[in-house]
């Protein structure tokens, strides 16, 4: 499975994801050391019309692949600030994905609202 490259997350400064990669970026270095490389696509994304129980399993698989590779963390970002609508990226799925941009769309916005917001009231 080929990824595009890496973009640092900085959570608490991202409020809307960041816009896709140009074809010539997404030659960047991290994906090269992806362990799902070695695996097959499918264990990341499912096929069409697949049982949940099927889906549920083959989504704990794809999560042990990724809980053993070493740019987990950076293959999670890249899916984060893409956002990637399908499979198994950096051990989230598409759902979870979408909760965790979720979260930081509503931290960001409470950041925003909030009349003495400096780095100390971030923090906490």
């Amino acid at each position: 499975m080929q990824h595009p490259p890496h973009q640092s997350l900085q959570v608490a400064a991202i409020a809307l994801p960041k816009p896709r990669v140009s074809s010539r970026e997404e030659d960047g270095p991290w994906h090269a050391e992806a362990v799902c490389r070695r695996d097959e696509a499918g264990l990341f994304f499912a096929p069409s019309k697949e049982p949940t129980a099927a889906r549920l399993s083959r989504e704990e698989a794809a999560k042990r692949v990724c809980a053993r590779c070493p740019v987990m963390v950076a293959c999670r970002e890249h899916a984060l600030l893409q956002p990637e609508p399908y499979g198994v990226w950096g051990g989230l799925t598409a759902a979870e994905r979408r909760v965790v941009l979720a979260r930081m769309r509503r931290r960001a916005a409470e950041l925003r609202q909030s009349p003495g917001a400096g780095p100390i009231a971030a923090a906490g």
